[in-house]
């Protein structure tokens, strides 16, 4: 298994590649947003239908600027569950590329993960496109072993470390007046 320290992950994927990494709530996969050919390499190997968008993982909400468009009346669930295992779906802001998120709705998945790896990682690279560690349709994984397992060798680098929450995060619709419930999970708001 080709297990790497955070230094090294952030020069693999300034180079394009695949790396594990442990969040909150599930193990992932991540990509430099910003590669297309990374965010093709992704899809693929997930076998994930290119009308299911990827979101993105930032270490703190002002690191999405750029990224997302979060109404103002969503600062109290960023406030009260990030870091942690909300997924806010909002408007995409002009970094976006394709690839990422819902071109069709011009939306965003954004989430600041409760993990110190994961949040380490992304103070060094910013915000990255990130997806659970499975192929699509399958059970996720909680760790870099067994992201392994599923991936192999497919993965240029794992992060060492284990999903703290074990569950897929809640994910909340903010681009209407209220919020709208899309996935339910570990955040009850």
């Amino acid at each position: 298994m080709n297990l790497v320290a955070v230094e090294r992950a952030v020069e693999l994927l300034a180079s394009g590649a695949i790396i594990g990494i442990p969040t909150d709530t599930v193990y992932g996969l991540g990509v430099d947003p910003s590669n297309r050919l990374a965010i093709d390499r992704l899809y693929m190997l997930k076998g994930r239908p290119v009308d299911k968008p990827i979101g993105l993982l930032a270490h703190v909400p002002e690191a999405l600027d750029g990224w997302a468009t979060l109404p103002d009346w969503a600062a109290e669930m960023m406030e009260r569950y990030w870091p942690g295992p909300l997924t806010l779906v909002c408007q995409s802001g002009p970094l976006v590329p394709a690839g990422i998120g819902d071109p069709v709705r011009q939306t965003v998945g954004v989430r600041v993960p409760n993990h110190d790896v994961a949040l380490a990682l992304l103070e060094m690279t910013g915000p990255l496109a990130v997806t659970s560690a499975n192929p699509s349709g399958q059970p996720e994984c909680h760790s870099h072993e067994s992201a392994h397992g599923l991936l192999g060798e497919a993965i240029e680098g794992y992060l060492k470390g284990r999903a703290v929450i074990g569950l897929a995060s809640t994910v909340i619709d903010v681009t209407g007046p209220e919020p709208v419930v899309l996935r339910p999970g570990p955040v009850a708001p």
